[in-house]
């Protein structure tokens, strides 16, 4: 399973889970096997919990459903003239001040208590039980590391990973008995969230280079993918509607970089793949049944690894989560305590009040446990969509 990043969207992939839970677990007749979980950002968090319970797989989506339908943005996230001041002069000072320094660093936002909600919700020394005792293969998150600009696969098996990891120079791999700080460094989005160090080097979103981090799953064996993205892809009657006519608020544009870094990744990747698979296929069928052995062989030479074809379901929001967040907040359904934070949400949102002029911004944010529901709501009706095609992945 191939978690995305996304912020407060997150909890759209919940809602496929329970659907695998409580659904598609009924038509198979038993529990849906996941064997490896791999994740970024909002996704690392998810990932986190699900390895650490994916021994009690009818307690787990119950468990998370609570945990996402219970958040309160103020209770995860503040925002005061302190924090403003803060974030002012690490971006105009030379120098870091010392009482900043630590495991944190920099954001505009204070996110004591979204660090303390991971650090105490997860149970992590259960995924370092169940993957030992084979109730999982492997946990990969992916983080983006601030020195180098690379991406940095934070991996968690229980038999040693064979052959080199990539050849591209990009990507880095590095085992680790994941906790708290290698989920929070994925899930930091640049500016908002503070920065996360880890032996001594800082970290940020690791959806910023591998938002969909299927690479990873691939190479800790994984033949089979279930991709949960969090991007609507709009109809060509909603794109028609969604052209600016007037000169762009800066807050668009940063939302759609947001949407550039973070959501866009997946649609090249799951189309990079569906490309191969149609090569592969082919030459099979034109050099005969070994065609795949020989060239796995040879790829093992090239770059450390075989090639395969992966069979694979994505699933993505059938509505766009960014007008859903900023009707939520604009019909007052977000009571947000907190005067500052209530007006950053609020001031988030003033630009859409037009089609095409959708910031997105606040979406990443809006860590609501009513407006959790809705999107678990919506992944639930977007897997039972595709139960036949899921049914057959999760067959053996």
């Amino acid at each position: 399973m191939v978690l995305a990043g996304g912020g407060a969207r997150g909890a759209y992939e919940i809602g496929v889970l329970i659907y695998l839970r409580e659904k598609l677990q009924k038509r198979l007749g038993r529990d849906v096997p996941i064997d490896i979980l791999a994740g970024t950002s909002v996704g690392a968090i998810n990932a986190a919990f699900i390895a650490s319970t994916i021994d009690q797989p009818k307690k787990q989506a119950r468990i998370l459903r609570e945990l996402w339908e219970d958040i309160r943005i103020e209770h995860l996230l503040s925002v005061g003239p302190g924090d403003v001041f803060n974030a002012g002069r690490l971006l105009f000072s030379n120098s870091v001040p010392e009482d900043v320094r630590g495991s944190r660093h920099g954001g505009l936002l204070n996110t004591k208590g979204l660090e303390q909600f991971v650090a105490r919700k997860t149970p992590w020394r259960c995924i370092y039980r169940n993957i030992a005792h084979g109730a999982l293969d492997g946990l990969a998150i992916s983080a983006t590391h601030i020195g180098t600009g690379h991406t940095v696969v934070f991996t968690q098996t229980g038999k040693p990973i064979k052959g080199s990891w990539t050849n591209n120079p990009f990507v880095k791999h590095k085992a680790a008995r994941i906790g708290p700080r290698h989920v929070l460094a994925s899930a930091s989005i640049p500016m908002f969230f503070s920065a996360v160090k880890i032996h001594n080097e800082y970290y940020t979103d690791g959806g910023l280079r591998q938002n969909t981090p299927m690479s990873p799953a691939i190479r800790m064996g994984a033949e089979k993918l279930l991709v949960i993205s969090l991007k609507h892809m709009p109809s060509e009657e909603e794109l028609a509607r969604q052209h600016c006519i007037t000169y762009p608020h800066p807050m668009l544009l940063f939302g759609k970089a947001m949407d550039a870094l973070l959501l866009d990744h997946t649609e090249y990747d799951i189309d990079r793949m569906e490309r191969l698979n149609a090569i592969l296929y082919a030459g099979e069928a034109a050099f005969g049944g070994d065609f795949l052995e020989k060239l796995s062989s040879k790829m093992v030479e090239l770059r450390g690894g075989p090639i395969k074809p992966i069979d694979a379901v994505h699933i993505r929001p059938s509505e766009d989560i960014g007008a859903l967040a900023a009707d939520f907040i604009r019909s007052g359904k977000a009571e947000i305590k907190g005067r500052t934070l209530n007006w950053v949400m609020r001031w988030l949102v003033r630009n859409d009040d037009s089609p095409g002029r959708q910031s997105d911004t606040h979406s990443y944010l809006l860590f609501d446990g009513r407006f959790a529901k809705e999107l678990i709501d919506l992944g639930y009706e977007d897997a039972a969509k595709q139960e036949d095609q899921l049914a057959t992945l999760f067959s053996y």
